[in-house]
């Protein structure tokens, strides 16, 4: 429509110019002022838009891909981010070789990206029903029709399966802990229904890692590090998870869904500066309490540099703004860790 109305308002703009050339000329220049217009409408079209990756797969795969979205690795991350820092800290605490949180970190970057494709399955499951009714959500594979419940109950069961083969690769103490998240992880979509803090809940589920990722290295968790770690790390959960869902809150209204972006409403900007004030505070306590030198501080105040830029631009009644805030939080999580990481490849190089 732009581009029509565009070309419309060049056109008249010439038409008056061409007014005042005598006609023998005029004549003469219709043929090449009409490709001049035509060229530029043309020239003007927006560029079409890219497809996602998972286009480019097998047909038959692309609904268990979009179900798990594997599309969007932005939730990976952030499911990843807590156990990369409670394995480099740890390290770190224990001095133990780069072999060691090496191995980890791989172990649980798969570990992340199979079962928060679970929990995807799982949260589609419970949430067929409202999803038809969110005009972000209705075109997932089950809300559409494009996989089965029968289907992605066989699907999960195979996500499940890969999730325990990772998690048996551990010592005994995280495989029990490790298994006692699940059921944060079933509850989560449940939450919504009855309380305003289902953010809350993620938060409980997605940070598991601060504590298994501990105990994964060293057998045991530091309470006194790990505890302050997970905390910070629910609280920026309430940050990242509130303002994406301010990408619905329209909708959420008409269907009976409940979010803290519902209930902190017009004040979300002053109480999500708080929870992140909170978040950054409760990791660097962590980091005292691990003994951590400058390094990881320096990565804490880029978190903090972070989320001061993504509160600031944000835009709660924008769901773009509030897509591009929710990615922006996961650079937060991506700083701290890169903290822990300069702190332990210090101590590295002066004990070689």
């Amino acid at each position: 429509m732009t581009v029509v109305l565009s070309a419309q308002a060049r056109w008249l703009k010439s038409l008056h110019v061409l007014s005042r050339i005598p006609r023998n000329r005029l004549l003469v220049a219709a043929p090449l002022f009409r490709k001049h217009v035509t060229l530029r409408a043309i020239s003007t079209s927006p560029p079409a838009a890219r497809k996602p990756w998972v286009e480019y797969l097998p047909q038959k795969t692309r609904p268990y891909l979009y179900l798990t979205r594997l599309d969007k690795p932005i939730g990976t991350l952030l499911l990843f981010y807590p156990c990369a820092w409670s394995i480099t800290m740890a390290s770190y605490s224990l001095q133990l070789p780069f072999t060691t949180p090496l191995t980890y970190v791989s172990l649980f970057g798969l570990g992340a990206i199979v079962m928060r494709g679970a929990g995807c399955t799982i949260n589609d499951m419970w949430d067929k029903n409202l999803d038809k009714a969110v005009d972000r959500t209705k075109d997932r594979p089950l809300a559409r029709g494009d996989i089965t419940p029968k289907q992605a109950i066989i699907f999960l069961g195979g996500q499940l399966t890969a999730g325990l083969g990772v998690l048996l690769q551990l010592n005994w103490h995280s495989i029990l802990l490790g298994a006692s998240s699940l059921s944060l992880v079933t509850i989560y979509p449940l939450m919504k229904r009855f309380t305003h803090w289902p953010q809350a809940v993620l938060g409980l589920a997605f940070n598991w890692g601060a504590l298994l990722g501990w105990s994964a290295v060293a057998e045991t968790v530091d309470w006194n590090v790990c505890l302050p770690l997970y905390a910070g790390g629910v609280c920026w959960t309430l940050v990242y998870d509130s303002i994406y869902a301010h990408q619905d809150k329209l909708d959420d209204v008409k269907v009976g869904i409940r979010s803290t972006a519902l209930l902190f409403g017009e004040n979300s900007r002053p109480i999500l500066t708080a929870l992140s004030a909170s978040t950054l505070s409760l990791i660097s306590y962590a980091g005292y309490m691990n003994s951590h030198g400058e390094p990881f501080y320096l990565g804490v105040g880029l978190a903090a540099l972070q989320l001061s830029r993504v509160l600031y631009r944000t835009d709660f009644n924008s769901r773009s703004s509030c897509w591009k805030g929710f990615v922006g939080c996961g650079w937060a999580g991506f700083w701290v860790w890169m903290g822990a990481l300069g702190d332990y490849a210090l101590l590295l190089s002066s004990l070689s």
